[in-house]
């Protein structure tokens, strides 16, 4: 387990065993960043002909190791780009580059720009986010190998280290880096071990570990109860029945009402209308979205912030059998409206329209979901970003939300055509798919809106950015991204910061 602290100290002086500091693409060429000034004048003038000889263009993400010598107590001196300018999403990604390239130290300081809270913030993420893996399946000499190739001690050094502000940021950055990291675990952990009831499980013992959290699930009886056709007929091809798990935060001193929706669909076969294998590989992470508002709940209460949450997570498992949904159904959801159900690989803005409604009758301020929707949103704007539409003022908020926590988002519009084309059914108030080509992913929003009670609303769908199918790259690693949780808890401090 690597333990993060935060200091003062000289990274000349450090005796880490490794000392890492940043590289700017300079007009003049390379040059080493703020937070190495000590580094570069142990070196004097040899700095910058040993960039140069080293062939370092101080590139984002380029990574360069050489022994110290005698100019610096370290043994190893790292030189990481960040790029041609310093800025919170630069070093998040040097940091969390610089995590998987110092294998076999057992300490490093991290010497990169950290004078403000912003950027320490985005240094410990980083570093914590950039070094995780999941580990869970591999044999335990696979895992005493890595255990023993991660730094005991990463030591982030700042000038103001000591201010308040710094500790908090420090602080605050290791509770959503945990969050995130959870978000991936959970992700990341194979289909069949994670089916719904055990998902629900997971979630209830995650809120039982933090004070203020109170959790009820509800089993496939009681949702038949409450009539949520939706979740209900989503679930009824699987042998793992559905569950719909809510979560409560509600602080004395809170200033806002937030309510989060998250899809969260265990597998994803394509029910009916299967999906060919190769689209099968990634299809736990359909419950990405479920993950990151259970997680971004926890996060803020963990936090302390004064946001009431109120958190709806319809769970069920997409799956082909004789009991399954058929295209030509009609479902009725939570509240009454009912939807023609003709797409059943468009399972999730089904399990999505009851708990929406569901959240409408806390009456909160302004309702978030988040869900790995539709690749017609991957075909818009490819894997790395999010796409969000909604009510203007609350795209507005969740859009800043994003540029603070650096996660890639785009506004998308509501056209009134999507209005027309989800108001197509023939016998039924919706239609839920309709087979059109083009504007996929507006139309899955503009069907939800119908559930959201006109209420301020944003709708993030992370069909892309939730899944990392390439190399690590940043602090990106390969496989669960935990996108969108970040962005909820911005979205919350923002909040308190506009009281």
């Amino acid at each position: 387990m690597t333990s993060y602290t935060l200091r003062t100290a000289s990274p000349a002086k450090t005796r880490a065993e490794a000392v890492v500091v940043g590289v700017l693409q300079g007009a003049k060429g390379p040059e080493l960043a703020p937070g190495a000034e000590d580094v570069a004048s142990a070196y004097g003038r040899k700095a910058r002909g040993m960039l140069a000889s080293l062939g370092v263009t101080g590139r984002a993400g380029e990574i360069t190791r050489l022994p110290a010598g005698d100019a610096v107590a370290a043994q190893l001196l790292v030189l990481v780009g960040l790029g041609p300018a310093v800025d919170p999403d630069a070093v998040r990604r040097a940091a969390g580059a610089v995590a998987r390239a110092v294998p076999n130290a057992t300490s490093v300081a991290l010497a990169l720009p950290a004078d403000t809270p912003e950027l320490i913030r985005a240094l410990a993420e980083g570093s914590i986010l950039g070094g995780y893996t999941f580990d869970a399946y591999k044999s335990s000499n696979a895992k005493s190998r890595a255990e023993d190739n991660a730094p005991a001690d990463v030591i982030i050094v700042s000038p103001i280290a000591k201010q308040a502000e710094a500790v908090a940021a420090f602080d605050d950055a290791q509770v959503l880096a945990d969050a995130v990291c959870t978000v991936r675990d959970w992700v990341n952990t194979p289909p069949g071990d994670l089916t719904p009831p055990v998902f629900a499980d997971a979630v209830v013992a995650a809120a039982a570990e933090v004070p203020g959290v109170s959790a009820t699930v509800y089993d496939e009886r009681q949702l038949a109860e409450l009539g949520c056709g939706g979740i209900l007929a989503v679930g009824t091809g699987s042998a793992a029945a559905p569950r719909l798990v809510e979560l409560s935060y509600a602080p004395a001193d809170a200033v806002a009402h937030v309510a989060l929706v998250g899809k969260g669909i265990t597998f994803d076969s394509g029910g009916l209308t299967i999906k060919p294998g190769a689209s099968m590989k990634t299809m736990k992470s359909d419950m990405h979205g479920a993950a990151s508002v259970v997680q971004a709940t926890l996060a803020i209460a963990r936090l302390g912030l004064p946001v009431r949450v109120s958190t709806f997570v319809p769970m069920a498992e997409n799956m082909v059998s004789g009991s399954a949904m058929r295209p030509g159904d009609v479902i009725t959801h939570y509240g009454g409206t009912t939807s023609e159900m003709l797409n059943a690989d468009a399972e999730g803005r089904l399990i999505l329209a009851d708990a929406l409604v569901r959240a409408t009758e806390v009456s909160p301020d302004a309702i978030v979901d988040v869900a790995t929707l539709t690749g017609a949103m991957v075909a818009a704007l490819g894997d790395k970003v999010t796409g969000v539409m909604g009510t203007p003022e609350t795209v507005e908020a969740i859009l800043a939300a994003a540029e603070v926590s650096g996660e890639p988002t785009w506004p998308m519009p509501l056209p009134e055509i999507m209005d027309e084309r989800v108001h197509s059914s023939k016998i039924a108030d919706l239609a839920q798919y309709d087979f059109v080509r083009w504007g996929g992913g507006l139309f899955a929003g503009a069907f939800l809106r119908e559930f959201t009670g006109g209420l301020p609303w944003a709708h993030l769908d992370i069909a892309g950015p939730s899944w990392n199918g390439g190399a690590a790259a940043g602090h990106l690693t390969a496989g669960a991204t935990g996108t969108a949780t970040a962005t909820l808890v911005d979205y919350a401090r923002a909040l308190v910061a506009r009281t």
